[in-house]
């Protein structure tokens, strides 16, 4: 860390504090944040209207409002000795804000969370009773939740009693020290989630050895190291998110799903996709599976010595798969085996919390900045995917950072998180609207991919889909649909947690639960009704599922690559390690 600089008092340190989290957020993106504000100022619009149409409800809302408050108040002066006053409302489950007992120890903290909670409950309760349609309904809700969210007292030094504590116990210094941290995020230009000095791509993070054995200018293709005597004939393909990078699934070694698929006997290829530039704005769909999947595929096959290649897919990179085996499909090309798909959206009718930030004035806004810029920066994209769990992954490390003076702890998932990837205008723009808003992808020739119209529909490839059941970005109930879009074998495995820790869950951790084999033809939740639950990872249960498609066991490769495609430079190669400026 650098030297800390020197200041006379603590109110000298708090102003020079509020003066650089001004600037903090002024370098954040400034596009979602003003895109936040025009679309929370259109939301309270429409409920405005929804008071004047409903004078009743809001007068109802507003009366319960005004008596809890009120009650809250008189019980500010219980004589002291009294009997336990029980509170007026309590933070909701897993709300982690108020947790110490500073909130409810001091009568004056306490009377300031309770008379946060009741006003912040009664906004999200106006909101949700609003005769809006569902959509409309459902952004009034989060921006109410976000903004409400936002101006909690725990959010702020003067009023959040640790804060103030804290302060007291180190004699000032946790301001000085939160206000260095401040400022080192004000060079960064985003909020740390975690001690970033901690890790080390191809050190301590993607460390599974193997080598880069092919390039072009959109991927890296690595191929791992063989870690048992024989392997399935058959390799696998793993396609990442082009939107992320593809170590979130070799992270350390008791976690990485690449190491767990190699362990079992699988020789593993995986997708590295380019952090790419300005130069790189033209980029399309087409390119990405041309110049990517499909390569990779080719090369595969070609080194493996196998007819056919099994595939992994994760969340838009399973789009990009369906998409692939579709063409493949149209062109009679029966190279993919099996195809696995990790929480991945197919049927768009049910986006999920990205929903909030996908319409046709929204879309609009964003393609009119591509024409300047031609690229999506990747911070953008961090920023909604933390605004979606502002709580979790915006204001605690304010408070705690900032506040408290304490450095994030070392996480390697937050670290991934915190490593974004920029993402071509072109892509952008055609995903959005094919996908988001138009919901081509399940119509029959709805799409013309590579020069062949596609269908879904046609596909026989077997395919197991993995969801989690708290997943928001694409829900359980929505990914759960894809299973009736092939044409071939689908299996169907719902894990538990959500859309980052339910896909990483290693067997040796035996954490959580998956369910499998729930009766289909009756929707999600009579699936889940009738589904059986199994303690632990869903990891070997994919395992067994897979080894229909293998082929074979040969003799494992003493090597990655083969005398036309040899070592570029080890893994995990140069691409992962570009990040967004």
């Amino acid at each position: 860390m650098a030297s800390q600089p020197s200041y006379k008092n603590p109110q000298e340190i708090l102003d020079v504090y509020l003066e650089r989290l001004d600037d903090l957020v002024e370098g954040l993106p400034a596009s979602v944040f003003q895109e936040m504000s025009t679309e929370f100022l259109r939301a309270w619009g429409d409920l405005t209207t929804q008071t004047m149409q409903h004078p009743q409800d809001w007068m109802d809302t507003m009366l319960n409002y005004q008596r809890d408050q009120m009650s809250l108040w008189l019980k500010m002066f219980t004589p002291p000795g009294s009997e336990p006053v029980e509170p007026m409302v309590s933070p909701q489950r897993g709300d982690r804000r108020f947790s110490a007992n500073n909130w409810k120890d001091n009568p004056v903290f306490d009377f300031l969370k309770q008379s946060y909670l009741l006003s912040s409950n009664m906004l999200n309760e106006m909101a949700d009773a609003t005769h809006l349609d569902q959509e409309n309904k459902d952004k009034l809700k989060f921006y109410t939740r976000f903004f409400a969210d936002a101006l909690s007292p725990a959010n702020f030094a003067a009023t959040n009693p640790e804060v103030i504590q804290h302060a007291i116990d180190t004699k000032g210094q946790s301001l000085v020290d939160g206000l260095q941290l401040l400022m080192e995020d004000l060079g960064k230009g985003r909020i740390s989630m975690t001690d970033e000095s901690a890790f080390e791509l191809g050190s301590n993070l993607a460390t599974t050895p193997g080598s880069v054995i092919y390039e072009n200018d959109i991927m890296q293709l690595i191929q791992y190291k063989s870690t048992t005597d024989t392997v399935a004939k058959r390799p696998l393909l793993v396609i990442p998110p082009f939107i992320n990078k593809f170590y979130i699934l070799d992270l350390q070694p008791e976690n990485s799903f690449v190491k767990y698929a190699t362990d079992q006997g699988n020789t593993v290829f995986i997708i590295s996709w380019i952090n790419p530039g300005k130069d790189l704005k033209d980029l399309t769909w087409d390119d990405y599976l041309e110049s990517g999947v499909f390569t990779a595929l080719r090369i595969a096959k070609e080194i493996s010595g196998a007819d056919q290649v099994n595939t992994v897919a994760w969340c838009v990179g399973g789009t990009l798969l369906s998409t692939a085996l579709a063409v493949l499909q149209a062109r009679g090309d029966q190279i993919i085996s099996s195809a696995t798909f990790f929480t991945t959206l197919l049927d768009f009718t049910e986006p999920g919390e990205l929903g909030i930030f996908v319409d046709e004035t929204q879309v609009a806004q964003r393609e009119a900045q591509l024409e300047h810029t031609g690229m999506l920066n990747g911070k953008d994209l961090a920023m909604v995917f933390s605004m979606l769990r502002a709580n979790d992954l915006i204001w605690s490390y304010v408070v705690n950072s900032y506040l408290k003076g304490k450095t994030p702890p070392p996480f390697d998932i937050l670290y991934w998180n915190s490593d974004p990837t920029n993402m071509p205008g072109n892509m952008y723009i055609s995903y959005i609207q094919n996908m988001y808003l138009e919901n081509k992808l399940v119509q029959p020739g709805g799409l013309t991919l590579c020069g062949e119209p596609i269908d879904l529909g046609k596909i026989t490839t077997p395919s197991y889909f993995l969801s989690t059941i708290e997943d928001h970005i694409a829900p359980w109930t929505a990914t759960f649909k894809t299973v009736n879009l092939f044409d071939g074998p689908a299996d169907f495995v719902l894990g538990g947690s959500g859309h980052i820790a339910g896909v990483i869950n290693p067997p040796a951790k035996n954490k959580r639960t998956y369910w499998v084999g729930g009766e289909h033809g009756k929707g999600a939740e009579h699936w889940l009704k009738t589904a059986t639950s199994h303690s632990g990872s869903w990891w070997p249960n994919w395992i067994e599922w897979l080894a229909q498609y293998q082929d074979e066991e040969i003799e494992a490769p003493r090597s990655p690559g083969n005398k036309s495609y040899t070592e570029v430079e080890p893994a995990p190669g140069r691409y992962v390690k570009k990040r967004v400026s």
